[in-house]
């Protein structure tokens, strides 16, 4: 036997190891389906096999326009999931950029339209996060940017203020599902060599408030009336309009570039969890070939997680695979068993209950200021002498710009060990509520712009931080249920911020006060975490 040869047959004994020992391992610990679990890790482990390849990272263009094309070498899979993270941070935007001409137009009070997004943001996340389990990820990862696309553009034509808040929270419906969703798929499919992607992703986040600015400055600065006391008909207000228009028809764009050119094959997991074995074996197959490379994944080693004991006492376990286990598999992330876990430690339970606060208080001063923030430049502007619709939107394309970096160099800064995660992001969160606070002190438009800089930047970073140290704090095992409940928690504050402003005079600083204050509190509670991740293995 040559060299070569040994090599070869040593690596695929090597590999038929890790699947059989993997299948092991999760007896031992208990679960609702360990058999799920088993066939999980061997999935797991074929993709690392193949490693990261031009699936991930490029795809052709299946259309026969661009048939005679080379394949496009790029980072496919990460650009087509990264329109997830651009929506998810887009949509808030638009809502709070056109909430000054909504209000004059329909002299209304402008909190439920947030109130609205918010709530569609949560039964998105919650629907989208379990049918994807029952019907597919592949269904979900398109849908979720067409019902964004279709009931934005339906929203440009609305009669009414009622009819606007019903199609902003049907179309947040779609937005709610963008990050469980695609975040499934993009760790579903890439390697967990590669997983640390998922942190970078965060890059399009930021993109997205960048885009609504540079798309909302020529729309709403011409095409937007004054406001009071001058009377604001629908003629001389088409502009937020024009903006949802846009808005919407980019998401349709983006869905047909999900849909017709990006050949998105659908979760080995998915199909492995209903009972699928073949069709999952084979996706894995596909994405080696497209890979340029061979998988030694079998049926037969799928097959072998369902044998439990010893050669001589071995039996044969059938996983459930009905649509109903699999809707059990997604809820039992908050059966007791999972959740006790978080909290079987007084230092553990300490850490879990400071980063539920922190989600929550984040959850709710986040949207408190952005969703009020155009509201209350344009009549701070007003008070300066500049009413120009044109230095506000000019402003609100810097703060986009400024914005960027900053997720960045959040990943630079969690690894400085004087630092850390936990340094960085009571820093960074701290430094957030500081410039809130005093930009109300400004006098003049640059004094307000500059910041307002301040704030964009350090929120960035603090976004960036606190989507990477959450997951790192929390018991492996009981990652999913600890993401859940944060995820959970800022999203239900989130409902709560235009509820606050309901009873707040927009007219005044008041909300802006009520954001930066809880920003302060949330930073001194990051520097209480019991944990440091920076150079440590995850719990």
């Amino acid at each position: 036997m040559s060299s070569e040869e040994g090599k070869n047959n040593n690596e695929k004994d090597c590999t038929k190891h890790i699947f059989e020992a993997e299948t092991q391992d999760v007896y031992d610990e208990p679960s609702l389906d360990p058999v799920y679990q088993a066939k999980a890790r061997i999935l797991n482990n074929a993709l690392q096999e193949i490693g990261m390849g031009k699936y991930q990272a490029s795809s052709s263009f299946h259309s026969s326009l661009f048939v005679h094309l080379p394949t496009i070498s790029m980072w496919f899979l990460f650009v087509v999931a990264g329109f997830g993270w651009l929506s998810d941070n887009l949509w808030p935007i638009v809502t709070g950029l056109i909430l000054s001409p909504v209000v004059y137009e329909f002299n209304v009070e402008g909190p439920f339209l947030k109130l609205a997004q918010n709530i569609g943001l949560l039964v998105g996340a919650a629907f989208w996060g379990v049918t994807s389990d029952i019907w597919g990820r592949r269904w979900a990862f398109n849908l979720t940017l067409l019902i964004t696309a279709v009931f934005a553009i339906a929203a440009g034509a609305s009669p009414n203020y009622t009819a606007l808040c019903s199609l902003t929270a049907v179309w947040s419906i779609g937005v709610g599902g963008n990050l469980p969703v695609d975040s499934a798929v993009f760790l579903e499919f890439v390697p967990a060599s590669h997983q640390y992607l998922l942190t970078v992703l965060s890059i399009w986040w930021a993109f997205g408030q960048l885009l609504g600015s540079l798309v909302a400055w020529p729309l709403l600065s011409n095409f937007s009336c004054s406001g009071p006391p001058a009377p604001c008909p629908r003629s001389s207000n088409e502009g937020w309009r024009y903006f949802l228009y846009t808005m919407g028809g980019l998401m349709m764009i983006l869905w047909i570039l999900r849909f017709f050119v990006f050949d998105l094959y659908e979760s080995p997991k998915y199909l492995m969890g209903r009972g699928r074995d073949e069709m999952a074996v084979e996706m894995i197959h596909k994405v080696a070939a497209y890979n340029g490379k061979t998988s030694s994944l079998t049926v037969e080693h799928l097959k072998s997680a369902e044998k439990i004991g010893s050669s001589s006492s071995e039996k044969e376990v059938k996983m459930d695979v009905s649509a109903a286990a699999a809707l059990r598999r997604k809820l039992v992330k908050f059966d007791s068993s999972h959740v006790k876990p978080l909290f079987a430690t007084r230092k553990l339970a300490y850490s879990t209950g400071l980063l539920i606060i922190l989600w929550a208080l984040i959850g709710l001063a986040f949207p408190l200021y952005n969703g009020f923030v155009t509201y209350y430049l344009q009549t701070r502007g007003a008070d300066f002498g500049d009413s120009s619709v044109y230095i506000t939107y000019r402003n609100q394309i810097i703060l986009s710009v400024i914005g960027v970096p900053g997720a960045l160099l959040a990943g630079y800064l969690v690894e400085l060990p004087f630092l850390g995660r936990r340094g960085t992001l009571s820093i960074f969160t701290i430094l957030t509520g500081a410039f809130i606070l005093a930009s109300t002190t400004a006098r003049t438009s640059n004094a307000l712009l500059g910041w307002n800089c301040g704030y964009s930047f350090t929120s960035n970073v603090m976004y960036g931080v606190l989507y990477a140290v959450s997951p790192e704090l929390f018991p492996t095992r009981e990652r999913g249920t600890g993401n859940a409940i944060v995820a959970s928690a800022n999203r239900i504050f989130g409902i709560m911020a235009p509820i606050v402003a309901l009873y707040a005079n927009l007219n005044t600083s008041v909300p802006i006060w009520v954001a930066g204050a809880i920003f302060l509190a949330a930073g001194f509670i990051a520097l209480l975490l019991p944990f440091e991740p920076c150079g440590k293995a995850a719990l």
